[in-house]
């Protein structure tokens, strides 16, 4: 045999090997799975299947007055589309109740002109979450988050996507201190 039809026999085999290598990979592949669940992790629902939302009354002394509903239903929906948890009226296995405690405007980043270039809106929440069915899983907490803007736009102009950023940053807070498991 000379020195070319070792090459080739070489080169067929490694072809062959690799042929079957990834035959191999394509076949098991499928097979085996890891799974992750990043929704309800906290939750043990043979005990836990239902939850009562209370509303949120709005008691900070500036009142923006659309805030206690977007906040209280972005709370209801992340509650019922990221668990299964059935919603009840009254009396459920898990109950959240609070209220807004604070809506507050802050000029930060003062300029050499002793006025402000930026102003903060923080918004802050009582919460307590109370699970019927599962010993030590209260949590009592306030919740505060804010956003920046511009003072050269007003209030007015930002306010509602403002609050729909720093309620969706709240309801993260308190999905992940009550449910998640983080």
């Amino acid at each position: 045999m000379d020195w070319n039809e070792r090459k080739m026999k070489i080169i067929i085999k490694t072809k062959r090997i690799k042929v079957l290598f990834f035959s191999f990979i394509l076949f098991i592949l499928p097979s085996c799975s890891v799974s992750y669940s990043f929704h309800g992790g906290k939750l043990n629902y043979d005990l836990v299947k239902t939850i009562t939302i209370h509303d949120f009354p709005n008691r900070a002394p500036l009142v923006y007055p659309p805030l206690s509903q977007v906040f209280d239903q972005a709370l209801r929906n992340r509650f019922i589309e990221q668990t299964r948890l059935f919603p009840v009226s009254n009396n459920g296995d898990i109950e959240i109740e609070g209220e807004i405690t604070g809506y507050d405007i802050q000029g930060i980043a003062v300029k050499a002109d002793a006025y402000a270039s930026q102003t903060r809106l923080t918004i802050s929440v009582r919460l307590k979450y109370t699970n019927n069915k599962e010993a030590n899983s209260d949590v009592e907490q306030t919740f505060s988050a804010y956003s920046e803007f511009d003072s050269s736009s007003s209030l007015d102009e930002v306010q509602d996507e403002l609050v729909k950023k720093i309620v969706d940053e709240l309801i993260d807070m308190i999905y992940n201190a009550t449910v998640a498991n983080w």
